[in-house]
């Protein structure tokens, strides 16, 4: 049973949304990323398939949960509300998918981590340089599929633009990236130049999906879609900070406090260290007391400051987005997209 638009009574907008938009996602994705001779190249391609959930380890075809394809979505889902058609945006709602992965890859190299998504990540399985190598391959095919929008009837100005505005957002995001590994050797972070990293490294590329999918669509307020973008990265991002040091172990599926015990410094931390002399001494010594380090944190305020300022970035996306004004299911979707990311408890 479903209604006039064939959406199934007992489903939400976004609900319904994202079942009928994520097989075309994945198939989108899966034309991008085809090998040109799967014999020839069947290395290269399989490490990537692996990486995107497509295959395991002997390269055999395999299906892992491999993210939730939120930045597609958003893309998507603001083409539609700008009055455009989601089938046109597709290869930049892939591409965007494809990017992210690329900045995933290279992230794990970069910070030495061992599992990504439950499973040993590229460079844990093959090594570093064709780790690199297949990130690159990676990103240059995210960059290919822009030329696949003409085939769709996208016009050629608006191709150009939002390729533009994808590789403006291929530079804010490796940015973020660079402020977010010299805050590693650093010893003082403010928090004014933690949320200058952490709008490059998580923020952008929320933003330049929502702008692109405008973009395509051909609306005006594409400045007003990014600005609800970015704002809504910066509230995902300080949440998941949060989820770092409070997060129930049984639904983040890492022991609590992990944040702290590696010594990331994230909003709450840098806040408690400039408000705590205490948890400074604490941080200085050469093993962390996990269990002092979450009180004093707690002492210093840090938490609620963290949720505060979460909760600030949230208002301004939702102001952003209503002056945005997408219309229709995508609209209500778009909404509850925004509740359901900033509510969720992994």
């Amino acid at each position: 049973m479903g209604d006039c638009e064939g959406r199934p009574y007992d489903l939400m907008p976004i609900e319904h949304y994202f079942a009928r938009w994520l097989p075309a996602v994945e198939d989108e994705m899966r034309a991008i990323v085809a090998a040109p001779d799967l014999h020839a190249f069947a290395g290269l391609y399989g490490m990537i398939y692996y990486h995107l959930g497509w295959a395991d380890t002997g390269f055999n075809s395999a299906s892992v949960p491999a993210g939730k394809r939120i930045r597609p979505m958003l893309c998507l889902l603001a083409c539609e509300g700008a009055g455009g058609d989601p089938e046109a945006v597709l290869p930049a709602a892939a591409a965007l998918e494809l990017l992210h992965n690329f900045s995933l890859i290279h992230d794990d190299i970069e910070d030495g981590s061992d599992l990504r998504r439950g499973r040993p990540t590229l460079w844990k399985v093959w090594g570093v340089p064709k780790a690199i190598n297949a990130g690159d391959t990676l990103y240059t095919l995210a960059h290919s599929a822009f030329h696949r929008l003409g085939a769709r009837g996208v016009p050629i100005d608006r191709q150009v633009e939002a390729h533009l505005r994808f590789c403006q957002t291929c530079a804010r995001l490796t940015h973020g990236q660079h402020l977010d590994l010299d805050f590693e050797s650093r010893n003082r972070v403010t928090v004014d130049e933690y949320i200058a990293m952490i709008e490059g490294k998580t923020a952008a590329l929320l933003a330049g999906s929502v702008a692109i999918g405008a973009i395509i669509a051909g609306s005006i307020h594409d400045s007003r879609y990014a600005e609800f973008g970015l704002k809504l990265g910066l509230a995902f991002q300080i949440q998941d900070d949060l989820l770092g040091i409070w997060g129930d172990p049984a639904v983040t599926g890492k022991s609590a406090a992990s944040d702290i015990a590696s010594r990331k410094k994230s909003l709450p931390v840098l806040y408690g260290l400039a408000n705590s002399g205490e948890l400074r001494e604490l941080y200085a010594a050469p093993e962390i007391d996990v269990e002092k380090a979450v009180e004093l944190l707690e002492l210093a305020g840090a938490k609620e400051y963290a949720a505060q300022i979460a909760n600030d970035y949230t208002q301004h996306a939702m102001a952003a987005l209503d002056a945005a004004a997408p219309q229709g299911e995508a609209g209500e979707a778009l909404r509850e997209l925004v509740q359901s990311l900033l509510r969720r408890q992994a």
